[in-house]
């Protein structure tokens, strides 16, 4: 089972995560840097581990706002570059399509930003695109198709519930599990609530290929010795 560290955008910095409440994050403190540089804070993840994968919540272009691509370049740039997982909000057939043609980089097309399932049912084929099913505190959020037809799920499958982001309440198991079971040999993906290693035992229990995690991370609930145990 993997763990892969979050990095949350938001006006150039890397921010807190709050329960999907986005108009209250800010940026980041953290013992793993000095500032919420996404270098610093990237470098200093991987001071605690050396993390080959990032995912990024690009949350200015998700809400319609400037792309932090300068950010992302400097990922890219690292003397060691990431594999990034970046969900931009992508939405429409060019941008995706470029996105799905940059090396180490793999769109997360979120449902939340689907106003249809064109857009999927066009790509999901594509060996490099990644599915998020975005779940809010008022329940699934895009084209109920994406969660009807798990025939359409691409190889990579995000569940991700935002209420659970930040709050150290522990993952939607009884989620995870029901998409779990529609998934088949698809690679299921937690994301929300992952407090320490109990939490990643248990994930790993239900077949849950690999967590999306920051909070723990920062707050040091999630260590080296877990990430060397799980070959993360």
């Amino acid at each position: 089972m993997r763990i892969i560290p979050v990095l949350d955008l938001k006006g150039g910095e890397v921010v807190r995560a709050q329960r999907g409440k986005r108009d209250r994050y800010r940026p980041i403190v953290t013992p793993l840097s000095q500032s919420s540089d996404v270098i610093a804070v990237a470098e200093g993840l991987r001071r605690l581990y050396p993390f080959p994968t990032f995912y990024i919540a690009d949350l200015d272009a998700i809400e319609g706002g400037t792309p932090n691509t300068d950010a992302l370049a400097r990922l890219q740039a690292m003397a060691e570059p990431p594999e990034l997982w970046v969900d931009a909000g992508i939405a429409d057939e060019k941008t995706l399509s470029a996105a799905l043609a940059e090396r180490r980089l793999y769109p997360v097309l979120g449902s939340e930003s689907q106003q249809d399932d064109a857009l999927f049912r066009r790509f999901r084929d594509h060996p490099g695109l990644i599915l998020s099913l975005d779940f809010f505190d008022d329940g699934f959020r895009g084209p109920l198709s994406f969660l009807d037809e798990p025939q359409l799920w691409p190889q990579k499958v995000i569940v991700m519930t935002l209420a659970k982001v930040g709050s150290a309440s522990g993952p939607d198991f009884a989620r995870l599990a029901e998409i779990k079971a529609k998934a088949g040999s698809r690679s299921v993906i937690a994301a929300g609530g992952v407090r320490n290693g109990a939490d990643i035992r248990a994930l790993s229990s239900l077949g849950i290929a690999a967590a999306l995690v920051a909070t723990s991370l920062h707050d040091g609930t999630l260590t080296p010795r877990h990430f060397a145990s799980l070959g993360a």
